[in-house]
């Protein structure tokens, strides 16, 4: 999938997807289980009575904003059940500052654990296939997508948009998703090096991955709020790529 063109959606087909897009789909914030609190979630849900696959989708640093919320209703016209946890509990940041100060203070286990409780919520629903549950993030939400492929084992595909990659050689041994990864070769925290180091760790290790690295993009390139970073070109690319990855491992 390295450059190859998707089976599912080609990027002109993406354009005139975009370029009509319909009504909202049926949207509303749902509760459940994380341990012993109680954590809560943006469900999309597609026309339909399903079951259809599902894709928990993870929040940027800046929290479960507009755009993320944009991005469940996307999945959702594509037939999926999507959910997006509120990691922050509520809170979104508005500045650069704000967003850094909520990434500190959200602990990691614990995003994890909203992360696979929200995965036990998707596998619940009646109209959703148990067995074609993905996740997809960017950012912040891009290491946490695949932090939830390290630690569920069921997840059948895991998209990460510019996150963080894990390096310790056992967290790499326990994904057993196949995975995509788009990233920015001008990217300044994560690397081109650091991005082919783990593709070929994980090949290595007999792990599916595709990964796409963008020209003359850096973090966040996805975003059109990134006023300085977005870059239209490459965004049209990686959404294509995205949904035919997950049309190829969920559908």
């Amino acid at each position: 999938m390295k450059d190859k063109p998707m089976t599912k959606l080609a990027p002109v087909a993406l354009l005139l997807l975009l370029a009509a897009i319909p009504a909202r789909a049926g949207e509303e914030m749902v509760t459940f289980k994380s341990g012993t609190e109680d954590a809560s979630a943006l469900l999309v849900t597609p026309g339909g009575k399903g079951p259809f696959p599902g894709v928990l989708v993870i929040q940027e640093w800046w929290g479960l904003n507009d755009w993320v919320k944009d991005q469940a209703q996307k999945l959702a016209h594509q037939g999926y059940v999507a959910l997006a946890v509120d990691l922050y509990r509520g809170k979104s940041a508005g500045s650069r500052d704000e967003a850094h100060e909520l990434m500190r203070g959200m602990p990691q286990d614990r995003a994890v654990r909203d992360l696979r409780a929200g995965f036990e919520y998707l596998a619940s629903r009646p109209d959703v296939e148990k067995d074609k549950i993905g996740s997809i993030g960017w950012c912040m939400g891009g290491g946490l997508s695949l932090q939830l492929a390290v630690h569920e084992p069921r997840l059948a595909a895991c998209v990460v948009h510019y996150g963080a990659m894990p390096t310790d050689p056992a967290d790499i041994g326990a994904i057993k998703a196949p995975v995509l990864g788009i990233f920015g070769a001008e990217d300044r925290g994560i690397t081109r090096d650091a991005v082919r180091a783990f593709e070929k760790t994980m090949k290595d290790a007999g792990k599916v991955i595709y990964v796409k690295i963008y020209d003359g993009a850096g973090h966040a390139f996805e975003n059109p709020n990134n006023k300085d970073g977005y870059r239209q070109d490459a965004a049209v690319d990686a959404w294509a790529r995205t949904l035919g990855f997950l049309g190829e491992t969920l559908k």
